[in-house]
């Protein structure tokens, strides 16, 4: 039998370039979880843009009837609910610093300064479906899909040296 490697999704990270930094990260285990019509959840779901702490994780709004839990496994949900695992399907960077939000404008159509602590949205960066969620004032989680991750890396990396560059200009 083959042996594969498997390689991490952004190979030139951590990077930092100005005010801005971006490094890869692992969320642990990451489970969509879609509810049946008229099923009753053991544990709270989050309702558009929520994030919400569940045991060691984190349940985290990702679309229409659709939350992320990360961080820990799934429970037994047979009979409530639709649960994908969707670990290796998404890759998740951190970006932070001073100039983040800086760096999204050029990136995001949503004005990411408004999302407040705590929350997510879906969103476009550029042309990349994706998942932000702010955890921190000057911090953002992003999450794309694993095969776009060397896209995102390179977008953010030429959006941070825009910013960098325009800022050397004052």
């Amino acid at each position: 039998m083959v042996d594969l490697i498997a390689d991490k999704p952004f190979q030139g990270l951590p990077l930092s370039i100005g005010r801005a930094s971006v490094e890869g990260m692992d969320p642990g285990p990451v489970t969509a979880i879609q509810p049946f019509p008229g099923a009753t959840l053991p544990m709270p779901f989050p309702q558009a843009g929520q994030v919400l702490a569940q045991g060691g994780g984190r349940l985290v709004w990702a679309g229409r009837e659709t939350a992320f839990l990360m961080g820990e496994a799934a429970p037994d949900l047979a009979g409530l609910a639709g649960v994908t695992d969707q670990t290796d399907g998404w890759a998740w960077a951190r970006l932070s610093g001073p100039d983040m939000a800086a760096v999204l404008a050029r990136l995001c159509p949503l004005d990411l300064r408004a999302l407040p602590v705590g929350t997510s949205a879906r969103t476009m960066l550029t042309h990349l479906p994706a998942i932000v969620i702010r955890t921190a004032p000057e911090t953002l989680e992003i999450g794309v899909f694993r095969s776009m991750a060397g896209t995102l890396e390179h977008e953010l990396s030429a959006a941070m040296r825009a910013v960098a560059a325009r800022a050397s200009l004052r």
